[in-house]
């Protein structure tokens, strides 16, 4: 099962309002581990950068001008994505300027369907609990001390590990892990002679002594 874990960061909070994609990152995963595989470019959004938005990622007009624009990076990322499901934080979120810069290049926009929202999923596992990326990051242990700001790339190497524990762990199903030399081995089986299991006669009369302490035994009745 090939899933991708992705992330992105903006210029601001809305595609209709003229924001745009700076920084877009995604992790393959197969059977929920990560393969190693990955994809991470960042995008001249053709715009300033807010202040406020700067403050959360720290990209800067003169960084992104050096990087091309989206479109010039648009057939990389559909290809690494092929047709796998999307993992994303907060999905409604990306997937909206995913499909907007898709539009300003004239392809097809991702169906909602594709993105498995992990922010809805903790939800529905911990209910009334935070469900941030940091908050579930502390809940499962996963290091992220080294996040001083977001990064799409970071964001998504936490995401994976976050996905991996919101799903039950790396063995979440009943299925046991096999290395490759073990997978398929026959079991050994041992044939021992049979133990004897006749009563000696001082075992019978005992029994015969413990019966005879019995009041009104049912198989008397």
């Amino acid at each position: 099962m090939r899933e991708i874990v992705l992330d992105t960061e903006t210029t601001g909070l809305d595609p209709a309002a003229g924001h745009r994609i700076v920084e877009v990152a995604a992790i393959e995963l197969v059977n929920t581990v990560p393969t190693g595989a990955s994809f991470h470019r960042y995008a001249n959004p053709e715009r300033e950068m807010p202040p406020e938005a700067f403050e959360i990622h720290g990209l800067s007009d003169a960084f992104l001008s050096q990087h091309p624009t989206f479109d010039h990076l648009v057939d990389e990322l559909l290809g690494f994505i092929g047709d796998a499901t999307l993992v994303i934080h907060n999905a409604e979120f990306d997937m909206r300027f995913l499909n907007a810069e898709l539009a300003r290049c004239g392809r097809p926009p991702l169906a909602p369907e594709r993105a498995n929202c992990t922010l809805q999923l903790a939800r529905r596992r911990f209910p009334g609990a935070q469900a941030s990326l940091d908050a579930l990051c502390k809940r499962f242990a996963v290091d992220n001390s080294h996040r001083t700001k977001h990064g799409a790339l970071l964001d998504a190497e936490l995401l994976a590990a976050v996905y991996l524990e919101l799903i039950g762990g790396r063995q979440h199903g009943l299925e046991l892990a096999t290395n490759g030399s073990a997978a398929g081995a026959a079991i050994e089986r041992v044939l021992r002679p049979a133990r004897p299991h006749a009563a000696s006669e001082a075992e019978l009369v005992a029994h015969e002594g413990l019966l005879a302490q019995l009041k009104n035994p049912l198989w008397n009745a």
